[in-house]
């Protein structure tokens, strides 16, 4: 055997700060906790799992059926890199009946999931040397994005009241950002605390970035799922086309359709040549059957998406009432998306105490160190579940944290 047959493959000999050869930025990353939680009680029928983001309840048949029947119709095909016609035009449509100002199909980019649509966001903004500063405790994949470009996730965090509530310190936001920053990430309402932007927030928000130039990126994920109205405030009902505004979301929180992976990004008409080609390079464009499904779920989800609501807010009062009877836990009830995330008295590693919590209580939590170190000291419930589950999972609790 030759010499250079016993040589390792040149992409696999460690070289001093870049092992095996993989770039910095991206060995750096670290691995998501939540899932670290998870895997302590991975397979275990007995848990009751409520550390991911997602109900109990499976896709609408409706919704399904669409979906079955464009693969009957052999919608298995490459389509447009943007998301078919039909799927831009609904997604317009939907937005336009929610916001104030009217969303055009030709501003609206299908992506493979909203995680996709993020990802999009920071390859097409983010170099090494930017920052980006982002609103915190937020989910941490916003974070990986940025730092996977060799971008600084700037964190500046939400402030906590005296009664546990979330607030945004405008000033502290604006304060943060500097020549280097590339753009503002908002997500609201939150993932994990519930905290929801108001209308003046966002258009104080909108106006500062304007003035400096500097782009608006906004998670609206969790828009429909809050409880004093039917949508929440959005960047959509202030932004003109031509601003420097990425709008992103999914279909994957209200109308219960995670596994999916399809979202959308409403921006500028200007970039999205380059999201054409970011699209092809990444994912060449979401799968075609799915898409003419995720049109029913925009035309006559509706009803689906008022039950789930009144489910979540069901949920919402289970375990905000439950929690309330503990004697270490500091909650309130969330404005808006279907997390609790509530403090706990004397807990100082929130990532040890959730495995613990798996091992004795069989309930699964996510950590509120996930969420960045304004989220240390927390714990994270999703309560898009069956009542019934979440009674017995606050059973299950009370010896640790009652």
């Amino acid at each position: 055997m030759s010499e250079a047959r016993l040589r390792p493959a040149p992409s696999l000999i460690p070289s001093p700060g870049r092992p095996l050869g993989i770039r910095p930025a991206i060995a750096a990353l670290p691995a998501s906790k939540i899932a670290e939680v998870a895997a302590v009680g991975f397979g275990d029928p007995a848990i009751l799992p409520l550390w991911f983001g997602e109900g109990d309840l499976p896709t609408p048949a409706f919704i399904c059926e669409a979906a079955a029947a464009a693969l009957k119709r052999g919608e298995t095909f490459y389509t447009f890199k943007r998301g078919i016609p039909e799927l831009r035009q609904a997604i317009a449509h939907y937005l336009s009946r929610l916001h104030a100002k009217p969303v055009g199909a030709e501003r609206v980019v299908v992506t493979s999931a909203g995680m996709s649509a993020i990802m999009l966001s920071a390859q097409i903004l983010v170099e090494p040397g930017d920052n980006v500063v982002i609103l915190s405790p937020v989910w941490p994949n916003i974070n990986a994005s940025v730092e996977a470009m060799g971008g600084e996730a700037r964190a500046v965090g939400l402030q906590p009241t005296a009664e546990g509530a979330w607030r945004l310190d405008l000033d502290r936001l604006m304060a943060a950002c500097d020549a280097a920053t590339r753009a503002v990430f908002v997500n609201s309402p939150s993932n994990p605390t519930g905290w929801m932007m108001s209308r003046e927030e966002a258009a104080a928000l909108l106006d500062f970035t304007r003035r400096r130039g500097i782009w608006l990126m906004a998670d609206e994920v969790y828009e429909r799922i809050v409880y004093d109205r039917p949508v929440a405030a959005s960047i959509l009902d202030l932004a003109e086309p031509e601003d420097r505004v990425i709008v992103i979301n999914s279909f994957s929180k209200s109308w219960a359709m995670t596994g999916w992976r399809l979202g959308w990004m409403v921006a500028p008409e200007a970039i999205h040549p380059v999201l054409d080609k970011l699209i092809e390079f990444n994912t060449s464009g979401a799968p075609t059957f799915l898409q003419p499904a995720a049109a029913t779920a925009l035309r006559e989800g509706e009803p689906f998406v008022a039950s789930l609501v009144e489910r979540c807010r069901a949920g919402r009062d289970i375990i905000v009432e439950g929690l309330a009877r503990f004697s270490r836990i500091r909650a309130t009830a969330p404005a808006g998306a279907f997390y609790a995330f509530f403090r706990v008295d004397g807990m100082s590693d929130s990532l040890n105490f959730a495995k613990e919590i798996v091992r004795r209580c069989k309930v699964g939590l996510a950590p509120g160190a996930a969420f960045g170190p304004a989220g240390e000291g927390y714990l994270r419930l999703c309560f898009a579940s069956a009542p019934e589950r979440l009674s017995e999972a606050l059973e299950r609790l009370r010896p640790m944290l009652g």
